[in-house]
């Protein structure tokens, strides 16, 4: 894959998802992949406040790329939780928002987000004694 490329692929997954249609977790964790990924989190907590440029989005995520803004906007929009809306100005001026069911989604990210918040200095703390106490683990 080219460093510019930013087709959005379809795997094998989307063939047979966990191998068997009728396995109970078919469908599960291909939505886990894309809710859990963080940039998606990121967009999703962004674009609850309401619809966003792309270059809003990007300075409003820290530390994402181009590139990968770009993979992840399509790939929700792919997964209709994203509706990316183009205007015929130039240059092209392009908004980005929520779905219904993006929409829906945005509780339970936040619920997480804020988890994340609460709990981030503990989890460090874990972590530091963690690391202490193995040196030489690969984890990190």
């Amino acid at each position: 894959m080219s460093v510019t490329h930013t087709e959005v692929t379809a795997g094998s997954a989307d063939l047979a998802p966990c191998g068997q249609p009728e396995h109970p977790d078919c469908g599960i964790r291909d939505v886990l992949d894309r809710v859990g990924d963080k940039w998606s989190v990121l967009v999703i907590v962004e674009l609850a406040n309401g619809a966003r440029r792309f270059r809003q989005l990007q300075r409003a995520i820290d530390g994402i790329s181009q590139r990968m803004l770009t993979l992840t906007v399509r790939r929700l929009e792919r997964d209709g939780l994203v509706l990316r809306t183009v205007y015929p100005t130039v240059p092209a001026q392009v908004n980005y928002r929520l779905t219904e069911t993006g929409a829906s989604l945005t509780h339970l990210v936040k619920a997480l987000a804020d988890w994340s918040h609460e709990h981030r200095d503990t989890i460090a703390r874990a972590r530091q004694a963690y690391d202490e106490q193995h040196p030489d683990n690969e984890i990190r």
